[in-house]
């Protein structure tokens, strides 16, 4: 056998490449990540100090690593929102178990608020939940308004609406805000008298919000709520624990531009501490007309005073201003060949040749919430939020002869607002025949809730109070005379035919004030594997109408008596584990949610609607949960009837406004719903997501009679509804998303969303025509859409400083689709009107940490 120089080699390599891999020692650590509340933390850190040695927590929490490096050395454990912790470890090729390692949360006394808040915890509230957590609203939001970050969560369909800054609505299975509940630290934040959650008012949210947890279905919440469709749970920021801040910079499309910063004092020696944000976002809107300016504050202080007592004080809000679309338009007239543009906004124009908002947003809510946490002893703890919102703004609008929407007043296709003012001025002494008016809708809210927890050993008790009052101040007032020398206002009998110039109230002016007392009460049992709960809640809600115009007064205004409409719910369920991996649970409950303000006073006078009828509703859920290291499932199915929703006629006897109520007005939403979160391998996250609904009004009223106090006969009428769908929401929605760290600290992702069978809005009472062919025709059926959005982040230090950037692209393809419509006549697109979604935007954000 020959033996050359080249075998020689060849043999030497695999020899040394064999001793240096026997000489390398292999060490392992593992162990389990999780929260105080016990809950895993996915995604958390794990690395060796000053090397680039790492790895993640799995879906459950536990993480291993391995390294070839020897000797003592620190292990550092850190997840965004949370205090890092350093654990000594000495490597020496032996495998090291740490066990179970607790993060605690960077901020001070934001477990008492989440518990205050009813935050449910996985595995053992049984109700389904999705958790956005603040790294997610920081890396995906973009120029979406706030509640599009829900888009792919089951059951959720969020629009913009008209497009414009803070005009967002959403919907949870089907129902819309009046009928679904927003709570901001356990404080509900529907509006007292029509239930409804403007979002513009919470502009500052997205920078301030350290948690959102959707509750579908009847969620969580002990106190009386209106959540027929879910509970939108808003944890704020509370204080951060270390000293700190971040300055922050975006920018995108459309001269979109935000500027903002944070500074903490972090826990001081005598236990104080303090954090305050401000910001300012403005830019010109996506829609055209749409300009808006917004600046945002926060501000929270927090004592722990002892052991046993912890104080928290947060003032939050965000002045605004924007303009608005609010005419929705036939998709003909977006598609004229004249105008040919799904950004066409009627609601403005030009005077003296600069932008002239018809339609215009202004509001300043700022809300003041005070948290008391008072642990009596071990057994027993109190916690109690007094809060204060004190609201001003509205909305304008055009009064007197409505030119601005006359086709012969266009010009450009836009309202010709100089010649609104040319005639107002040849008018002369005649007064202005159209001006600008606003809407003002001030308010006055405060409230206490306080809950008492006494815990046993398997049996915890909960019960509390919840008390609100709410004064609401409507008027309108001249903002612009577009010329004129004044406006002659009619409506005021106890001020007939006033001349009213800028400033002086017009129109109309009242006032409504609600009052609300609600005690609630809660048994929690924990029996190890099984978790099950009952509650209930009784609430009254009384309503007040003052009059200043259409009825004589002594200068205090015309006030009813209040009228009292008592409420209640009792709901209870089950979660049961059934492995480590499995669990089911059951939930069910029935609750009376009390007639509006609309409803009671319904012809915008004092005459009351004094026998509003509650309306009911009874769900049903049954759900099912996978939990691994790599995978975890939910499915769920929800059965919901809502029975006698409010339907009010009025009529006329001897000149006085009398009011019929119908009942038996029904609908049912049932559906399924799946979400998963796959995590193959460290760098990928996989999310998905798929609901599929069925949502009906599920009979006719045919010839219904009305009868007066003396069984007369007042009027018979019918509503044809019966198998029609639900509009206004998505009842198949679908979304994926996937996201790489392909670096260290660089990540991209995609998401991906699908809506079908989606109908248009209608109102269902006024289906009043029986069909030729004994069938319901349904609403509109809008075309299916589906959207992507792409995403990147970048965590990198800037010498001392820790920086994030971000960039996102929303709807990449340029989609075009319609997101909302009004049925018309036809049930078809030629009588719809609509409004389209946004096209393509994109932004760039830079924050940095210090």
């Amino acid at each position: 056998m020959r033996i050359t120089i080249k075998s020689i080699l060849t043999t030497g390599v695999f020899l040394l490449a064999g001793l240096l891999s026997y000489g390398q020692i292999t060490s392992t650590v593992r162990g389990r990540i999780i929260d105080v509340a016990g809950e895993p933390v996915i995604g958390a850190n794990v690395y060796l100090k000053g090397s680039t040695v790492g790895t993640v927590a799995d879906l459950e929490g536990y993480f291993k690593l391995q390294t070839q490096i020897q000797g003592e050395r620190t292990l550092v454990v850190s997840f965004v929102g949370m205090l890092p912790e350093e654990i000594p470890v000495n490597l020496n090729g032996r495998e090291i178990d740490l066990g179970t390692i607790e993060l605690e949360s960077d901020a001070v006394g934001l477990a008492e608020v989440a518990v205050f808040a009813n935050i449910a915890i996985d595995r053992k509230t049984p109700v389904p939940v999705s958790n956005i957590m603040s790294e997610m609203i920081e890396t995906r939001l973009g120029m979406q308004e706030y509640p599009e970050i829900l888009k792919s969560t089951p059951g959720i369909y969020a629009t913009k609406q008209g497009g414009a800054f803070g005009d967002s609505r959403i919907n949870i299975r089907g129902f819309n805000a009046r009928n679904s509940a927003v709570m901001i630290n356990g404080v509900p934040v529907n509006d007292m008298e029509n239930g409804w959650v403007y979002w513009s008012n919470w502009a500052g949210l997205s920078e301030v919000t350290r948690t959102m947890q959707v509750q579908r279905g009847l969620g969580a919440s002990k106190i009386a709520i209106p959540s027929l469709g879910g509970t939108i749970n808003i944890l704020t920021k509370t204080t951060d624990a270390e000293a700190g801040g971040n300055i922050y910079y975006g920018l995108g499309n459309d001269n979109y531009g935000k500027l903002g910063f944070t500074l903490s004092s972090g826990l001081t020696e005598n236990n104080w501490a303090t954090t305050i944000s401000l910001a300012r976002t403005a830019g010109d809107g996506y829609v055209d007309g749409t300009q808006f300016e917004s600046y945002s504050y926060y501000l929270n202080v927090s004592k722990l005073v002892n052991n046993q007592h912890r104080l928290a004080f947060s003032l939050f809000g965000a002045p605004q201003w924007h303009g608005q679309r609010s005419t929705r338009m036939y998709i003909d007239t977006y598609k004229n060949p004249q105008i040919n543009n799904i950004r066409y906004n009627s609601d403005w124009g030009y005077k003296n040749g600069e932008v002239y908002h018809i339609r215009k947003n202004y509001y300043h809510k700022p809300m003041a919430i005070l948290n008391h946490f008072w642990d009596v002893n071990e057994d027993l703890n109190i916690s109690t939020a007094a809060y204060l919102s004190i609201g001003t703004g509205g909305g304008t609008g055009p009064l007197g002869e409505n030119k601005f929407y006359n086709p012969d007043y266009l010009r450009e296709n836009q309202p010709d607002i100089d010649r609104v003012v040319e005639e107002n001025i040849a008018a002369g002494a005649n007064g202005a025949e159209t001006i600008l008016r606003s809407s003002v809708n001030n308010h006055f809210w405060t409230g206490l809730i306080s809950s008492a927890t006494y815990n046993m050993d398997w049996l915890s008790l909960i019960g509390g109070i919840d008390l609100r009052y709410y004064k609401g101040e409507h008027y309108r007032k001249v903002v612009d005379l577009l010329g004129g020398e004044y406006y002659l206002e009619t409506n005021d009998v106890n001020h007939p035919n006033k001349a009213a110039f800028v400033d002086d109230v017009i129109d109309y002016y009242n006032d409504g004030i609600v009052l609300w007392e609600g005690v609630f009460g809660q048994a929690e049992g924990d029996f190890g594997k099984l978790t099950a709960f009952l509650s209930g809640a009784f609430s009254n809600k009384s309503y007040q109408r003052v009059e200043y115009f259409l009825e004589q007064h002594d200068g205090n205004g015309a006030a009813t008596q209040f009228y009292h409409f008592p409420g209640y719910s009792i709901k209870g369920g089950a979660n049961y584990n059934l492995s480590g991996a499995h669990n089911v649970f059951f939930n069910a409950g029935y609750f009376e949610n009390q007639p509006d303000f609309r409803t009671v006073f319904y012809n915008y006078t004092n005459d009351a609607n004094s026998d509003a009828p509650n309306e009911k509703v009874m769900s049903f859920e049954l759900g099912y949960g996978f939990r691994s290291g790599i995978l975890s499932a939910n499915v769920n199915a929800y059965y919901t009837t809502w029975k006698d929703k409010s339907r009010v006629f009025g009529y006329t006897v001897e000149g006085i406004d009398q009011f019929a109520n119908m009942t038996g007005i029904n609908a049912m939403h049932t559906g399924i719903e799946i979400d998963f979160q796959l995590k193959p391998v460290s760098k990928l996250d996989i999310k998905g997501m798929a609901s599929l609904a069925d949502w009906r009004w599920m009979n006719d009223l045919i010839d219904v009679q009305f009868f007066d106090d003396s069984q007369n006969l007042i009027m018979t009428r019918s509503v044809y509804i019966k198998d029609v769908h639900v509009g206004d929401a998505a009842q198949i929605t679908a979304a994926a998303s996937a996201s790489y760290e392909l670096l260290a600290g660089l990540k991209f992702g995609a998401d991906w969303n699908y809506y079908d069978k989606l109908f248009a809005y209608f109102n269902p009472e006024d289906r009043t025509t029986e069909p030729a062919d004994e069938v319901n025709p349904d609403a509109w059926q809008m075309p299916s859409f589906q959207l992507t959005d792409l995403f990147m982040s970048y965590r990198f230090n800037m010498g001392p400083y820790q920086a994030t950037l971000v960039g996102n692209v929303n709807n990449v393809f340029d989609i075009e689709y319609i997101s909302d419509a009004t049925d018309g006549g036809t049930h078809d697109w030629t009588s719809a009107e609509v409004y389209y979604g946004w096209g393509r935007s994109w932004m760039i954000s830079l924050k940095i940490n210090f």
